[in-house]
């Protein structure tokens, strides 16, 4: 695969298992109805060991504009590739989000709550604060990529026998810092899935809160360059 190819099909294979987790927990009739945020968060995180593991060989498995910049903004990356790595990152995750829809339509129709069907494909906040949103994106993705670039380190780029460790990180980060808005840490797997929810045909499914669409983007980038910046200080 290329670069372009691997960002795409790794963050596509990322949210169809994370999106889908989220589908088969809060939709109404799944066999995984009502599960649980320990279900979400161990999805997630499986779901990040098999977009890493798939695309580390092609791209170096960012699947994610805020490790990209990161990378960029430590030495450890090509600027001029963050724009396509961007790109397939947000493609990936149009695609992803689409199939879940497709897998989990009959459901999706079943399910009344508008906010139910949101939250299949991106973050919301438990309490609505947005100056309190964004430090919380901003903590949880600077706690996420400072431990990427540690991770990555000397090789400037993540491996396949990452995966486990960066699916775990993101399983501890979910556990800790998943309750106030749903830990984005990720630009793409938000607003990606947020854009195919506001064009998809989904019955009855309500607005797609672009009021706070800008929040799990600006925060995980923010927080990403702040770990970068941590990072050249103290490595």
């Amino acid at each position: 695969m290329t670069a372009f190819t691997g960002e795409l099909v790794g963050t596509a294979l990322l949210i169809i298992l994370g999106d889908g987790v989220v589908a088969n927990v809060v939709l109404n009739k799944t066999n995984g109805f009502s599960s649980g945020w320990i279900v979400i968060t161990m999805g997630w995180g499986m779901a990040v060991f098999t977009g890493v593991f798939v695309s580390a060989a092609a791209s170096g498995a960012h699947l994610n504009p805020a490790v990209s910049i990161a990378l960029a903004a430590a030495g450890k990356f090509d600027w001029g590739l963050v724009p396509i790595y961007i790109v397939a990152q947000m493609l990936g995750a149009m695609i992803g989000s689409l199939l879940v829809w497709i897998a989990y339509k009959q459901h999706f129709d079943a399910t009344e709550n508008t906010s139910t069907k949101l939250a299949v494909f991106c973050t919301s906040p438990s309490i609505r604060n947005a100056s309190h949103n964004l430090i919380t994106e901003i903590i949880g993705t600077f706690a996420f990529v400072l431990a990427v670039l540690f991770i990555v380190s000397p090789a400037d780029k993540l491996g396949s026998l990452d995966a486990l460790p960066v699916a775990l990180l993101v399983l501890g980060i979910g556990l800790s810092m998943g309750g106030p808005t749903g830990y984005a840490i990720n630009p793409a797997r938000d607003l990606g899935p947020r854009i195919m929810h506001a064009i998809l045909p989904i019955k009855n499914k309500g607005g797609s809160d672009w009021k706070y669409s800008w929040i799990p983007v600006l925060g995980p980038i923010t927080g990403g360059v702040l770990a970068a910046l941590l990072f050249k200080v103290i490595s």
